[in-house]
């Protein structure tokens, strides 16, 4: 069972900067995609960023594009959101998700574990 813990979430003033870190309990956690979501009360849970297994490629949702970076370091079976120029709109619960080998990254029925989640919360 491929297990997942994010951390590094908190409260943080619009302009701040974040960096969530995902771990992975994996031995082969190079074979593993890996996305971030996020939740925010009400709304539906919605593709940030995701990250193939070599880390070659990286993909970015509009709405964080050119804030937002993605990385891994598969030495440290970790993932990385860091989060700059935050805004109130991206308060949310942050979700890091993994999926065996590539495919689709951009919708959440697409990976197979989930971490249980870190608030972030932007304060205006």
């Amino acid at each position: 069972q491929v297990q997942l813990v994010e951390s590094g979430g908190g409260l943080v003033q619009a302009g701040g900067s974040l960096r969530l870190s995902c771990a992975v309990s994996e031995r082969t956690f190079s074979s593993y995609a890996v996305g971030w979501f996020r939740q925010a009360p009400g709304k539906e849970r919605e593709f940030v960023a995701a990250i193939t297994r070599s880390g070659g490629d990286t993909y970015y949702a509009d709405s964080v594009k050119g804030r937002f970076t993605i990385s891994r370091d598969n030495a440290k079976n970790t993932v990385y959101l860091q989060m700059n120029s935050l805004k109130p709109e991206d308060t949310a619960v942050y979700y890091c998700a993994a999926r065996y080998y590539s495919g689709n990254l951009f919708g959440p029925r697409q990976y197979d574990y989930w971490g249980q989640g870190t608030q972030v919360t932007v304060s205006s």
